[in-house]
């Protein structure tokens, strides 16, 4: 077994032709070598600007090379709530700007020709509890009525020609979700943008921001010092490095993911319909088949950051809640073993926006891979002088500190029980 992101292992590593030296100069820096920093590279370079990506560790070394492989259409909360919060008209938008995501994703695939197993393969989220198809149809009926028209809603018994096991109660089928190679995905975007001028410098971490003469950006690296004309910070979670202010406001927390064997005829017994697959509780499950048949699955598992220690106990747990789920792949083997690092929010909208100066988007909370590539699009047009209210979904919603939070998350062992309680009572 691997403890590595099979993403990561099985795709085609992003590679300069040789070592660039850091530019003391550019006009746009990306802080960030996820797919919203990759991005916005790949835009700003096609309008002609000048840009710079650095990154601290690998492009898609963190989130965006580390998660489940799944890039699903709808939001991360419930649609009636974000409706009452911020009136149909603006919950509509924000919903209509994750389908946007993933046309994006899909574009971007075609027209740089990047071979990454892209399929509008759909969702499909599962009840874990009866009382739980209940809720799913409320939230089917208002969302065909508004958003989400050719959702479907699966009784038990319909359930057998997407997914043979006995785990779930009843389902929703959302047809325009995708799924896709995520290491290859990132490596042709990088290449993408290089393509069209971007320069991407990784091993190069962000330790010191300032400003510099003329109202222009200084960015301090152990490769050198760049001044910029903008910045976008891109970084997700990051614990390291001058953040103080959005590490207040992002809640890193881990996700673990196994991925098994090829399980030839097995992946068509066990889930026929080959959606991706998600479950109704807090502390629950997502799932899907790759290309080469492998299931990956995936959950929160344990209240903790990833590291070796912990991705090995929660990839433990994850893997005797897959063979209750799927009882058939009693003997099948783990080949993979990661974890990742979730920039969750307080209330799981991502942010985006302009503070002193700064261009920031991030705060993802697990639903990143399509809202993250149209986010990086949207930012590289604001900083090409676009207005923001008109590119950015989620432009001037509130974003306080999390009460008691300054770092390191001390108290997500609490979250957990809180969680685990109300999976208990729900």
């Amino acid at each position: 077994m691997k403890l590595e992101s099979y993403w990561l292992d099985s795709g085609e590593r992003f590679a300069q032709d040789g070592p660039m030296p850091l530019p003391a100069r550019a006009s746009v820096v990306v802080v960030g070598g996820g797919f919203t920093g990759l991005a916005a590279a790949r835009a700003l370079a096609m309008a002609g600007i000048q840009v710079v990506v650095i990154e601290a560790t690998q492009v898609a070394g963190e989130a965006s090379g580390r998660n489940g492989g799944q890039c699903n259409n709808g939001i991360a909360g419930d649609f009636a709530a974000l409706g009452a919060r911020f009136g149909r008209e603006r919950a509509t938008a924000i919903y209509r700007a994750f389908d946007a995501g993933v046309d994006r994703v899909e574009a971007i695939v075609a027209e740089d020709a990047i071979d990454c197993d892209f399929t509008r393969n759909g969702k499909l989220k599962l009840a874990d509890k009866p009382d739980h198809v209940a809720k799913l149809a409320r939230a089917a009926e208002l969302l065909s009525q508004t958003v989400e028209p050719d959702i479907r809603l699966l009784g038990r018994e319909e359930l057998a020609g997407e997914i043979r096991s006995e785990a779930f109660h009843g389902g929703l089928v959302f047809p325009r979700s995708a799924s896709l190679h995520m290491g290859r995905f990132a490596a042709g975007l990088a290449r993408a943008a290089v393509r069209h001028g971007a320069r991407i410098h990784e091993d190069t971490p962000l330790t010191g921001l300032g400003r510099a003469p003329g109202g222009r950006h200084r960015l301090v690296t152990p490769r050198g010092t760049i001044v910029a004309d903008h910045v976008l910070l891109a970084t997700g979670a990051s614990m390291a490095g001058p953040f103080r202010w959005l590490r207040r406001r992002i809640v890193p927390i881990g996700s673990f993911i196994v991925a098994t064997e090829p399980l030839g005829d097995l992946a068509r017994q066990i889930m026929p319909g080959r959606r991706n697959g998600t479950t109704t509780r807090n502390i629950g499950n997502y799932f899907r088949l790759t290309a080469d048949d492998r299931l990956i699955f995936g959950g929160r598992a344990r209240f903790a950051l990833s590291s070796p220690r912990n991705d090995v106990r929660s990839g433990a747990v994850l893997e005797a809640r897959m063979r209750e789920v799927f009882p058939a792949l009693a003997g099948v083997r783990i080949a993979h073993n990661w974890g990742g690092i979730v920039d969750l929010t307080a209330d799981r909208l991502p942010r985006a926006g302009i503070r002193e100066g700064v261009h920031y988007a991030m705060g993802y909370s697990g639903h990143g891979t399509q809202i993250s590539v149209l986010m990086g699009e949207a930012m590289a047009r604001i900083i090409a002088g676009a207005d923001e209210a008109e590119e950015n979904p989620f432009h001037g919603i509130d974003w306080p500190a999390v009460p008691g939070h300054f770092g390191p998350p001390w108290f997500l062992p609490l979250v957990g029980a809180y969680y685990r309680y109300q999976d208990w009572r729900h």
